[in-house]
């Protein structure tokens, strides 16, 4: 399979900001990876145009259940689709936080996405408290089975593991505890999807940064990352980029 670079730059972003993506496709026209920005939703139909034609994919950060309807201040999967995206954000832990989200209602955000066309990168992830007292595979299990439909395949599914805790603070697991967690998600996805589980892209998310990413990208059933901060500046995800490469 190929490694996904994933970016979500969350409600950070104007439109001077796409020398940045610019930048980014100059240096890396052809990379051994797939690349994928996530922008606000104001910038998912400029980014689109920008990148037109390259290897950088653009993504959504969310979408409501539903194709269209009285629901302001939503997004629907196949808008994100007709400004130009191909991906979609899903059960980030700041949604689920900030939101109320729970794993029900990713699961229908997946199908409506899927129904759209997009591929839906589910997220999922312990809080601190929980991984203090021992949960966190429970936790993360419970989310890996009430967040992804049965339709589920390589080709329209993305799983991305962030550590709530991780997230945005500097601190990153130890490469031993990230390993545990995606082997345990492989292991999961075997039981439910059988052979088609080996392909279903895993990506580490939570403090990524160049001076780390080296060492994520080695653990097995690592298939990439899903970047904060440091998707903002080419120069740092673009060095992500190099280290997934060449991993």
């Amino acid at each position: 399979m190929r490694k996904l670079a994933a970016g979500n730059w969350k409600m950070n972003g104007l439109a001077a900001a796409l020398t940045e993506v610019q930048a980014l496709i100059a240096a890396h026209p052809a990379p051994a990876c797939d690349m994928l920005l996530c922008p606000p939703a104001t910038l998912i139909a400029q980014m689109a145009g920008t990148t037109k034609g390259s290897a950088l994919h653009i993504g959504g950060q969310d979408c409501h259940i539903n194709a269209a309807g009285a629901h302001t201040g939503d997004i629907a999967a196949q808008m994100l689709s007709d400004a130009g995206a191909s991906h979609v954000i899903l059960g980030h832990s700041e949604r689920r936080a900030d939101h109320g989200e729970t794993d029900a209602l990713v699961l229908a955000k997946t199908s409506a996405a899927w129904a759209a066309g997009l591929i839906a990168v589910v997220c999922i992830g312990e809080t601190e408290a929980q991984r203090n007292d021992g949960s966190t595979l429970d936790v993360i299990g419970a989310q890996l089975a009430g967040s992804v439909p049965a339709a589920a395949t390589p080709q329209n599914l993305v799983i991305a593991y962030e550590p709530v805790w991780a997230i945005g603070t500097g601190r990153t697991p130890t490469l031993a505890e990230i390993a545990e967690v995606h082997a345990f998600l492989r292991a999961r996805l075997t039981d439910r999807f059988a052979a088609a589980a080996a392909d279903m892209r895993l990506l580490y998310g939570g403090s990524v940064k160049p001076s780390n990413a080296t060492g994520i990208f080695a653990l097995p059933h690592v298939d990439g990352a899903l970047v904060g901060g440091a998707s903002l500046k080419a120069a740092d995800f673009g060095a992500i980029v190099a280290a997934l490469s060449a991993a």
